[in-house]
């Protein structure tokens, strides 16, 4: 098991940010949604919670084959997916995420939100910790971040909001910043596999930081796209986003059977707070049987044993079953 706090400062309110978390997270899913990759809701719906109140509940089933690294690709099912399910406290929320090919891998998140500059360290004292979690402190404008997402757009070192005259960032903008918010994620990753499990932990916390890194970058690069909306109309921009992304990934066959027919989005209670996905039968291109191809070359026709009569006559595996290499992940 390998925990870390993660500590996200933004130019923001708690309350400003309710709305540019949603706004965020809706645009974000439409961009990164591609080749085949998308979001299938199984349950969405409120919950009561005795401790921390009226809420919602979604689960989902995540298909993202394509975001693995190449290590991971050679072992997992073609169809492969990750359980996400998620119980909305707004300030505070849990996300846990399972795999059904992988049992003893798992991820939990522990979310609050408060109007400070993440001087908190005790906002989860309650929670039993080791001593020694790392806590680590995301600059969402001088944080280096994965070249493939970086846009000159949303680069806050040079961006400047025109609706709340908030930025440019300066170095240091954390200490002078009026108002700031600090999103506090208290992660822990489980990959209880002898020989992987450092490698692996390691490596999805580091996909993690990424994610929280790009996501508070883009949620105050859009500021000025969602600053102005109400509750309502975020929620009609992630209905109509959610359509357009559900037409640029396709649709899944379905996974498990709840009735005949549909429900009719009237009658879902407590707000679309996840992204729907039509069911279909067919399955999409992407998920199809893969044509035959022809074998590598580097693969032997013929199998030729050795001569027992030859003494210099040795049989050496490929170098392909080698357990002592292994590839590395992209």
């Amino acid at each position: 098991m390998l925990m870390k706090e993660y500590r996200i400062c933004m130019p923001l309110t708690v309350e400003e940010y309710r709305i540019g978390q949603l706004y965020m997270i809706s645009k974000h899913s439409h961009e990164q949604s591609e080749r085949g990759e998308g979001v299938e809701v199984v349950q969405n719906e409120p919950y009561e919670d005795p401790e921390h109140g009226s809420g919602q509940f979604t689960e989902k089933r995540i298909y993202l084959n394509n975001k693995l690294p190449s290590w991971a690709r050679a072992v997992v099912p073609k169809i492969f997916y990750v359980t996400e399910k998620a119980w909305n406290y707004y300030p505070y929320t849990i996300t846990e995420y399972t795999c059904s090919f992988l049992p003893k891998f798992s991820i939990h998140i522990e979310t609050k939100y408060e109007d400070n500059k993440g001087s908190n360290n005790n906002i989860f004292g309650s929670e039993p910790r080791d001593e020694e979690t790392e806590v680590c402190f995301v600059d969402i404008a001088y944080d280096e971040i994965p070249e493939r997402h970086y846009k000159e757009s949303e680069d806050l070192r040079y961006f400047k909001s025109k609706k709340t005259n908030r930025g440019v960032l300066q170095e240091g903008w954390i200490d002078s910043q009026d108002p700031i918010m600090c999103s506090y994620k208290l992660v822990t990753v489980k990959f209880e596999v002898w020989g992987l499990q450092t490698r692996v932990e390691q490596f999805v916390h580091k996909v993690i930081r990424d994610i929280l890194l790009l996501g508070h970058r883009q949620a105050f690069a859009w500021v000025d796209e969602w600053i102005d909306m109400t509750m309502d109309e975020v929620r009609e921009y992630e209905r109509a986003t959610q359509e357009a992304t559900n037409l640029k990934i396709g649709t899944f066959p379905p996974t498990i059977s709840i009735s005949e027919t549909p429900l009719p989005s009237s009658t879902r209670s407590g707000p679309n707070s996840a992204p729907s996905t039509p069911l279909s039968t067919e399955a999409p291109e992407f998920l199809s049987v893969p044509k035959e191809r022809p074998r590598k070359k580097s693969a032997p026709e013929t199998l030729t044993l050795p001569d027992p009569g030859r003494r210099d006559s040795i049989f050496k595996l490929p170098s392909f079953f080698s357990w002592n290499s292994s590839p590395q992940p992209e």
